[in-house]
């Protein structure tokens, strides 16, 4: 099992930035994909972004605009959420999942979650 901590969230202007970390103080999360999800309120969680364990591999869900990028830093057992020009249907609550394969993409998939990261955009 794998701890995940999610950070970076928080309160941000229509059009800025943040940049979303998940982290891991195992030395292990290089063995696992690692997926992003967002819930916003009154809504379903939602698959936002899936990384391979090497990095090499990478997909987007539908719904998730051209202005958010999924990367990972083994060395640092992280994983990243860069989120550029951000706009208010944005706002939600951002998770991080890991499962040792990739290509999975639905909730009851991924066994490890952190416990989520707000992120709130004004207008």
């Amino acid at each position: 099992q794998v701890q995940l901590v999610e950070s970076g969230g928080g309160l941000v202007q229509a059009g800025g930035s943040l940049r979303l970390s998940c982290s891991t103080s195992e030395p292990t999360l290089s063995n696992y994909a690692v997926a992003w999800f967002r819930q916003a309120p009154g809504k379903e969680r939602e698959f936002v972004a899936l990384i391979s364990a090497g990095g090499g591999s990478k997909r987007y869900g539908d719904s998730v605009p051209d202005r958010f990028t999924i990367s990972r830093d083994n060395s640092k057992n992280s994983v990243y959420l860069q989120m550029n020009n951000l706009k208010p249907e944005d706002t939600a609550v951002y998770y991080c999942a890991a499962r040792r394969t990739f290509g999975a993409y639905g909730l009851d998939e991924y066994p490890d979650w952190g416990q989520g990261t707000q992120v709130t955009v004004s207008s």
